[in-house]
């Protein structure tokens, strides 16, 4: 089984797949950890952003491994790294690469396809994953995204600072010519604004309990 779950940044996705795949023993990817994960390694190779070939050449030589639930860039556990300032100046503008994102979509589904397996991302449900058994959208006002971003303690920046991101790093997403950020028409959505995790957790782990029932899984 595939559960799919999309949603702008800070929407509280990547805290809700890890929670249900934990409680149904399926595997978690992050697909954007994996962008986070080759934004860090051009970072490291010095690398120009605006220059796709580099881009291409240094992400296609990365080592992509999921170990309980931690990302490893080639062998090393960069989870700590992957939210800091320095990934969020350029991760919007890395990720919006057609090239790239054949890249870390094969990654995801390499990951996925053998399994079964929560997956969380931008364009799970609409790219990579469309016939997914359960899909889900949640979202979330930029304020209170950048505050649950800021009350992390990982990004040294202001809030102020954090929410103008989000923003940006939401134009961004909503434009791209390919992977943008869209709503499946046959996905759940969820404003988690206003809500709790377990809030959120409940209400979208009942929504799976429910889709597979008929199936029997």
């Amino acid at each position: 089984m595939i559960i799919a779950i999309d949603g702008p940044a800070g929407s509280g996705k990547s805290t809700i797949a890890r929670m249900i795949a934990e409680a149904l023993g399926f595997a978690y990817v992050n697909s954007g950890s994996i962008y986070r994960a080759m934004t860090l390694r051009l970072l490291e190779c010095s690398g120009d952003p605006s220059d796709v070939l580099a881009v291409l050449e240094c992400a296609r030589a990365a080592s992509i491994q999921y170990q309980g639930g931690r990302l490893f860039l080639d062998g090393r556990d960069v989870n700590d790294e992957l939210r800091s300032a320095k990934v969020d100046a350029v991760v919007a503008q890395i990720s919006a690469i057609p090239p790239l994102r054949d890249v870390v979509n094969a990654h995801v589904r390499a990951i996925a396809g053998t399994t079964d397996a929560v997956v969380e991302g931008r364009d799970m449900t609409t790219v990579v994953f469309p016939d997914a058994d359960a899909k889900f959208y949640l979202d979330a006002s930029s304020e209170s995204r950048a505050l649950r971003r800021y009350n992390q303690g990982v990004n040294t920046s202001s809030l102020e600072e954090i929410e103008r991101n989000i923003e940006m790093r939401d134009a961004i997403d909503r434009s791209k010519s390919v992977g943008s950020l869209k709503i499946a028409p046959d996905a759940f959505y969820l404003d988690s604004s206003g809500l709790t995790i377990q809030e959120v957790y409940d209400k979208v782990y009942g929504k799976i309990l429910h889709i597979r029932e008929p199936h029997g899984r």
